[in-house]
């Protein structure tokens, strides 16, 4: 089979690279970000960043707010978005199992799908109370600070985990931020399961998180039980984590997994 050599080269195309680092940061920052922060946040002079907004704007995946406000990501993403979920059938096979776990534990439950490094959330029910979730569709799921996360490093293939421990950012003063307590954590993972992370990534938002494998032994998806520190303590985490199990071996069989 011939080679494709657009495919075989391993060097990145700079300008392309330097937008898709301009749309991360956009999708980190909802309110909008303006030119002169987004080049200093991407290593480039305000004019670069100019001209890659200016592209961005043009094809609809970038747009600016009224009075020439500050940029943010555009609704040609959407649609763009849609294409790729709707191919995820497991986000119609969880979402009737998210409710029900919304309902038998008065949690906030999410779905996640494992990415190259970190998962990403595809869908959510969120709890009926006065706390607002934090979760939100799209939003990735830091692997060594998040419940969803470490799930990822247990199951999501032996380079995960070196990768993951190359950049151990402290999000909170409980962050795991030493790799051999990291890959020590990743082993209990294994052992029992699951996952959960205490104040790792929000200080006052706990989590539980449990694997759900595909037809092949992969690991297909990722559901996740997330509420309040003050709420969601270590005794609650015991009550609610077997009506998650629950809900993930009843999604992986759906899957037939």
């Amino acid at each position: 089979m011939a080679t494709d050599p657009d495919r075989s080269g391993s060097r990145p195309v700079a300008s392309v690279a330097r937008a898709l680092r301009l749309l991360d940061e956009l999708g980190a920052s909802p309110g909008g970000l303006g030119v002169n922060e987004l080049a200093r946040r991407i290593g480039v002079n305000a004019s670069t960043a100019s001209r890659l907004l200016a592209t961005l704007e043009a094809g609809g995946v970038v747009e600016r707010a009224p009075d020439a406000g500050p940029y943010r990501l555009g609704l040609r993403l959407v649609a763009l978005a849609d294409g790729v979920l709707a191919r995820l059938d497991v986000r119609d096979l969880a979402r009737p199992r998210l409710r029900t776990l919304v309902a038998a534990t008065g949690e906030t439950a999410t779905l996640s799908v494992p990415g190259p490094v970190d998962a990403v959330t595809v869908d959510f029910v969120g709890a009926e109370s006065s706390v607002v979730s934090v979760a939100r569709v799209g939003r990735p799921s830091i692997t060594h600070a998040t419940a969803v996360g470490k799930v990822v490093l247990a199951y999501g293939g032996a380079g995960t985990l070196a990768a993951a421990a190359a950049e151990l950012t402290p999000y909170t003063d409980r962050t795991i931020v030493d790799p051999r307590a990291l890959a020590a954590e990743v082993d209990a993972v294994r052992s029992r399961g699951w996952a959960e992370a205490a104040g790792e990534r929000e200080p006052d938002l706990n989590a539980l998180a449990a694997p759900v494998f595909g037809r092949a032994g992969e690991l297909a998806a990722i559901l996740g039980l997330q509420g309040p520190a003050a709420r969601l303590t270590a005794a609650r985490r015991a009550e609610v984590l077997p009506a998650l199990l629950a809900a993930a071996a009843d999604v992986q069989r759906a899957l037939g997994g």
